[in-house]
């Protein structure tokens, strides 16, 4: 069980800066991601507190270390999210971008957070969420090493881990075992980025994380589910909605793109 705090680590007034890659802009940039869902549970906590939104679309630990400072600690914030990695190994099975090596990623990880640390700012450092759903796939085998770092590297360095690896394997494992006939991706879009089911997930472990108790976390996730979600630009739905739709194409060993398409199709005859 995770090491959280037992009373909230955000106060009235307090800005969080989230550093991230795409998966932090989309949870900034959609009603239901995860980043306006945190904001919301604290509001429902009853801390009023400020986002600072450094999600960048395809960035790496390098990136984020060349903008940490003009992105997030020249913001005079008191908390900052870490979520760094994906990018990292993902794009090393592209010809470009090219990946970060582990070394690499390693000296520029610890020399974000020293900095961070200088300014007295509470690091709340993620684990890298999984690549594509198969948890023996490529992608996922080199993102261990990356992973085991980051969990030495919180101890080391006394931040908050938020071991959202760890729990997306075993939501998503629990969704499949549900479900065993589904093929496809379950709590994300395109095997990244998360869907509705995805950022709820990892709002409740970040705002947990944040000493935020599960009675008030619970009643926020209720709420979650009435938000609009817009999937692709072309459906739009509630969150709640996506949800049901979801399952029932889980149910019939499909994934929500596989069903949707299905269920328009059929809609057309």
């Amino acid at each position: 069980m995770a090491n959280y705090p037992t009373a909230p680590i955000v106060k009235n007034g307090d800005r969080i800066g989230f550093l991230g890659d795409s998966i932090t802009n989309h949870g900034h940039e959609l009603k239901c991601g995860y980043v306006n869902l945190v904001m919301q549970g604290l509001k429902d906590a009853g801390i009023t507190a400020e986002n600072v939104n450094a999600g960048i679309g395809g960035h790496k630990a390098p990136d984020m270390l060349a903008r940490v400072d003009a992105d997030v600690l020249d913001h005079d914030v008191q908390i900052m999210t870490l979520s760094c990695g994906v990018n990292d190994v993902w794009h090393a099975f592209y010809p470009t971008p090219a990946g970060v090596a582990l070394p690499d990623y390693q000296r520029d990880i610890t020399a974000i957070i020293d900095r961070a640390q200088a300014k007295g700012v509470k690091v709340l450092l993620f684990t890298a969420t999984m690549i594509m759903e198969d948890e023996n796939g490529p992608e996922n085998t080199q993102l261990i090493p990356y992973n085991e770092f980051l969990r030495k590297l919180a101890v080391e360095k006394d931040c908050i881990l938020i071991d959202l690896n760890e729990l997306m394997h075993k939501e998503v494992a629990a969704i499949r075992k549900k479900f065993p006939g589904i093929k496809g991706n379950t709590i994300t879009i395109d095997g990244v980025h998360m869907n509705p089911i995805g950022n709820i997930m990892m709002a409740k472990e970040i705002l947990k994380a944040m000493g935020i108790d599960e009675k008030s976390i619970a009643a926020s996730a209720e709420k979650w589910l009435q938000l609009d979600y817009t999937y692709g630009l072309v459906i739009s739905m509630t969150a709640g909605e996506f949800i049901k739709v979801a399952e029932k194409g889980f149910a019939q060993g499909m994934d929500f793109c596989s069903f949707a398409r299905q269920s328009l199709k059929d809609l057309a005859k």
